[in-house]
C-alpha cells in the first residue's frame, strides 16, 4: 500500500467547495492568468460579477484563493493559494466519500468542457502548438505498483516546471499555460 500523502484533501467541507464546475473555471484562470478581480473573472468566463465574487469567497472560506494582501482601492485580486488540488478516497468515512465523488464529477465536467473548446480551437494555433498538444488514450495491462509507478513518473515530470507557477521570471519566451489532465482508472472485474 503506498504511503498517505500530506497534501491530500481530507475534510468534506473542503471537497464540497470544489464540487462546483464554476469553481475550477475560476481556479483554472487563476492559475494559468495569475491575479484577477471578480469583475475580470466575470469578463473571462463571462458570468456575473456577483456570482464570480460568491464562488471565489467559497473557495477563500477553505483555503483554495484568497484576495491579495495590501491592494488599494475597491476591487481586489484574488490569487491562488493551492495550485495543487487531489483527494483519494481511501480509508475515508462515507460523507467524506460523498463529497470526494462529487468534486470529482465537477472536476471532469470542467475539464472535459475545457478540452473540448480546445480542441475546437486547435487548428487555429501556430504549427507548433497543433503539433505539440493532442489526446492519446494507452490501454496497458499493469498491476497496481506499476501503475502507482507510472503516476509518480507522469508527476516527476511535471514537477520540473512547478516554479513557474510562482515565479513568472522562470518562465521561457513563448510559455503559455498547458493543461495536462491526467486520469488513471483501471477497468471493472469481469466474471
Amino acid at each position: 500500500m503506498a504511503e498517505p500523502r500530506d497534501d491530500l484533501i481530507r475534510d468534506p467541507r473542503e471537497l464540497r467547495a470544489l464540487a462546483h464546475p464554476f469553481r475550477w473555471k475560476l481556479i483554472d484562470l487563476l492559475s494559468s492568468e495569475g491575479q484577477r478581480t471578480a469583475t475580470q473573472c466575470a469578463q473571462a468566463l463571462g458570468e456575473s460579477v456577483a456570482g464570480c465574487s460568491y464562488h471565489l469567497n467559497m473557495l477563500a472560506k477553505y483555503g483554495f484563493v484568497e484576495e491579495v494582501p495590501d491592494v488599494k482601492g475597491r476591487q481586489k485580486p484574488w490569487r491562488m493559494l493551492r495550485h495543487h488540488q487531489s483527494w483519494s478516497t481511501e480509508d475515508m468515512d462515507d460523507e467524506t466519500v460523498l463529497a470526494a465523488e462529487a468534486a470529482s464529477d465537477a472536476l471532469i465536467e470542467q475539464e472535459f468542457a475545457a478540452l473540448r473548446e480546445r480542441l475546437r480551437r486547435k487548428s487555429l494555433e501556430p504549427l507548433e502548438w497543433q503539433t505539440a498538444t493532442g489526446i492519446r488514450g494507452h490501454l496497458e495491462f499493469l498491476t497496481a505498483a506499476e501503475a502507482e509507478e507510472v503516476q509518480a513518473a507522469m508527476f516527476a515530470v511535471l514537477e520540473k516546471f512547478a516554479d513557474r507557477h510562482h515565479d513568472p521570471a522562470a518562465r521561457p519566451e513563448g510559455a503559455r499555460p498547458v493543461r495536462i489532465f491526467q486520469a488513471t482508472t483501471v477497468a471493472p472485474r469481469r466474471d
